[in-house]
């Protein structure tokens, strides 16, 4: 079994199923989609949408695609308010 990672820190978690124990399983929490309070993932970092992430139960590490950006674009690469990064909409006019 690995040791935690020297970067795990309880402040920073997220919430997704563990590839090596799946100890989630059978969690009535976990299954209706909300943070359970055992079942949790250290976040040891990100690099864009990609989580790295390390299970406090059996150490077991790994990498999982959010499917967030980190910058806050959605597929079509605007923001959230329709405009790409230049400014302009999809008609590319710029804003007022």
């Amino acid at each position: 079994m690995l040791p935690l990672d020297p970067t795990a820190d309880i402040g920073r978690r997220a919430w997704v199923p563990c590839p090596g124990c799946q100890d989630h399983r059978g969690c009535g929490t976990c299954l209706d989609g909300r943070t359970c309070n055992d079942h949790w993932r250290y976040l040891l970092s990100n690099e864009g949408s990609v989580l790295h992430l390390q299970c406090p139960n059996c150490t077991h590490l790994w990498a999982w695609q959010s499917g967030f950006g980190a910058d806050g674009r959605n597929a079509e690469g605007r923001n959230a308010g329709g405009r790409n990064a230049d400014g302009r909409d999809a008609e590319g006019r710029h804003a007022d």
